[in-house]
């Protein structure tokens, strides 16, 4: 169920190469799951702009972007204190029910923030997650020390070799041999490479472009293996075996 509210920014930061920071407080109730998003209403534009849930409590959310359009360089000049009309609780989150207690979590650029929470909801249920972020280079790089601060693994890749390992998250993968299960969320084409390169299970979040972000416009419909699926409505979140990758 989803829910139309007023949240107020109370922290709005610039902390990667075109990356922004955003606090909103008000009611988050209805924010289940890691993996959800929510659906901001920006003056002057159309749609709505769909973006991942990074962490929540019982009266804040913090989402995390990239300015690559014109909302989000809208939402890079929002201040402090202005109310934004919000839809909460949009899509299914992960099923943090996996296989053994070594999760592999695999985070790739603006892909990273649903992630964060994700591996907390893990710890807390005992599992031991081992955590990759992938970046372009070192200046995209963010949320590496928030993940260590939880007590993992964090391991580091960019394409240009100025921090971790030079090249993708899959060079990462090739040295892990422990894990048991993996979560990811990224670009499609990271996503396709991944599941390519284990025989382990796992679940992707998928980025596609939304209209409604709730299951109305049929505008961000996949085929998968159970037929044609609404990505905003039944997903993101898809197991890697429902998958069809075209």
């Amino acid at each position: 169920m989803n829910k139309r509210a007023k949240f107020k920014i109370i922290e709005n930061v610039n902390i990667a190469k075109d990356v922004f920071k955003i606090v909103l407080e008000g009611d988050t109730k209805d924010i289940k799951n890691a993996g959800q998003f929510i659906n901001i209403e920006l003056e002057s534009l159309y749609l709505r702009r769909p973006i991942s849930i990074c962490d929540y409590d019982d009266k804040t959310v913090t989402i995390i972007y990239k300015v690559v359009g014109k909302g989000t360089e809208i939402m890079a000049n929002l201040k402090n204190g202005v109310e934004l009309d919000v839809l909460t609780g949009l899509g299914n989150g992960f099923d943090l029910d996996c296989d053994g207690d070594r999760p592999l979590v695999i985070g790739g650029g603006v892909g990273t923030p649903p992630m964060y929470r994700l591996c907390k909801d893990l710890i807390a249920k005992g599992k031991k997650p081992i955590v990759i972020l992938g970046f372009g280079s070192k200046d995209d790089l963010f949320f590496e020390e928030e993940f260590k601060k939880l007590g993992v693994d964090v391991y580091v890749s960019t394409n240009d070799g100025s921090v971790g390992t030079k090249g993708f998250v899959t060079d990462v993968m090739k040295d892990l041999n422990d894990y048991t299960y993996f979560y990811a969320c990224g670009p499609m084409v990271m996503l396709k490479a991944i599941c390519g390169a284990t025989d382990k299970s796992g679940q992707v979040s998928l980025e596609e472009r939304m209209g409604c972000g709730f299951g109305a416009c049929m505008g961000c419909t996949i085929k998968t293996k159970d037929g044609y699926r609404r990505v905003c409505k039944e997903g993101p979140v898809f197991r890697k075996e429902s998958l069809i990758w075209e």
